[in-house]
């Protein structure tokens, strides 16, 4: 799964940064104020993909399931709020479900951390 969360990670920087594009260029002021935190979060979790690409051969079945969900949040928390700033449609229950997971993944993240089996060779 480690390729499969660097790409899903840079998949979803990709789509941050074209998503602060199109809301730079084309949202009035109260549209872009709401999409700005769907950009702020989208970006750090790409970012927490990626370490979880990077944490996955140590973390093993925990820090892929922080990846599963961290896109899962980002879909339902970002794409909630992007749906809501771009054509006014609210789907109310979706952005606290994708917020929840968003903090899960970073729950499971450390979890597999502190979970590790230590490396021996590290301490030498």
């Amino acid at each position: 799964m480690q390729r499969t969360w660097i790409a899903l990670g840079a998949l979803a920087g990709l789509t941050a940064v074209a998503m602060a594009a199109l809301a730079a260029h084309g949202l009035d002021q109260a549209a872009l104020a709401m999409a700005r935190s769907a950009l702020e979060m989208q970006g750090w979790h790409a970012l927490a993909l990626l370490a979880c690409g990077l944490w996955a051969p140590r973390g093993g079945r925990l820090a892929d399931c922080a990846g599963a969900a961290f896109v899962l949040g980002i879909v339902l928390f970002c794409g909630a709020i992007y749906a809501l700033a771009l054509w006014g449609v609210r789907v109310p229950v979706v952005p606290p479900v994708g917020g929840t997971l968003l903090m899960l993944g970073w729950l499971l993240l450390g979890l597999s951390a502190l979970l590790a089996p230590r490396d021996h060779a590290a301490r030498r």
